[in-house]
């Protein structure tokens, strides 16, 4: 069992009488089913539909103060507290960043679930189960945390592998915030949208391109031989620009692709290159959305 502080991650409370109902009205998920034995992917959307900022809401006990603590890129933490506070008005709520105190450990290849600890507070990763376990925590006691669960504590980068070897995407990495739809990043897939709530901001953008299956880009895995094309760089088949190469480690990488594209490139033999590096997608396990070069795939709309 492996355990990393993630040096890139945030914490940030929002707390008070109206918390969840305020952060359920404003985020794409479900806030209102998180409680202290779960948690929620979600984001905070322009009204145009694209993330501002992604993050995993956990509920803390009433016996720990209650409130939720949100996961959140630590460099987009004061961000989120500027959005929340703007969106706040009369809501009973309290917004504090704890970035400087607190951070987030993950922890995965566990045998079993892991349930708690006495140095912070557990919760399965809820995108995609083989992420793993994470636990905010205050960063000094990371080793006593890992030593308390029996993990061996390691270097984020060993995260950062498991994570791409799944194809889970990160933000900044992966997809550009204010520039990436929810579809685009892939949450429609790693239940990080709920298409049953109410309303919140973007929802009218992602319940249409839900509706009609119009996602023509995705962040999807790629592998390759050798060392990792750069990211930022560049994909094509031939002449023709098909995405951008985002994060890689030992011949697994994410590329944004436009699955049109890919599928054409596909037929007709033609490799996708990066920084001349040759890419072959695969498809997740996880996966529900047409893939290019299957059978049964319909043609992406235009």
């Amino acid at each position: 069992m492996q355990a990393a502080l993630l040096p890139e991650r945030g914490v940030v409370k929002v707390a008070g009488p109206d918390a969840r109902h305020f952060l359920n009205g404003i985020a794409t998920n479900d806030i209102g089913k998180t409680g202290p034995d779960g948690a929620r992917f979600a984001a905070l959307l322009t009204p145009q539909g694209k993330i501002v900022v992604d993050f995993i809401a956990v509920a803390a006990a009433p016996e720990d103060g209650g409130g939720f603590f949100l996961d959140c890129p630590k460099a987009l933490a004061a961000t989120l507290v500027e959005k929340l506070t703007f969106y706040r008005l009369r809501a009973k709520v309290g917004i504090e960043d704890l970035s400087q105190a607190l951070g987030v450990m993950a922890v995965w290849d566990a045998q079993g679930k892991i349930t708690e600890t006495d140095y912070g507070l557990c919760y399965p990763d809820p995108r995609l189960l083989a992420l793993g376990t994470r636990i905010i925590v205050p960063p000094e006691l990371a080793a006593e945390t890992a030593a308390d669960l029996g993990a061996t504590l390691t270097d984020p980068q060993a995260y950062d592998a498991h994570r791409i070897a799944l194809g889970v995407p990160r933000g900044g990495q992966d997809f550009t915030y204010l520039d990436a739809f929810p579809h685009e990043a892939d949450m429609d897939q790693l239940a990080g949208v709920d298409f049953d709530k109410g309303c919140y901001i973007g929802q009218e953008v992602v319940s249409r391109v839900e509706h009609r299956s119009a996602a023509r880009n995705r962040v999807v895995p790629v592998v390759f031989d050798g060392a990792a094309p750069s990211p930022g760089l560049e994909v094509l088949a031939g002449d023709k620009p098909v995405g951008v190469m985002g994060s890689g480690s030992l011949g697994h990488g994410l590329a944004l692709l436009r699955l049109d594209r890919v599928a054409d490139a596909l037929d007709a033999g033609t490799p996708l290159i990066a920084g001349g590096i040759t890419l072959r997608p695969v498809k997740p396990a996880w996966a529900k959305f047409p893939w290019p070069g299957e059978e049964d795939n319909e043609k992406v709309a235009e």
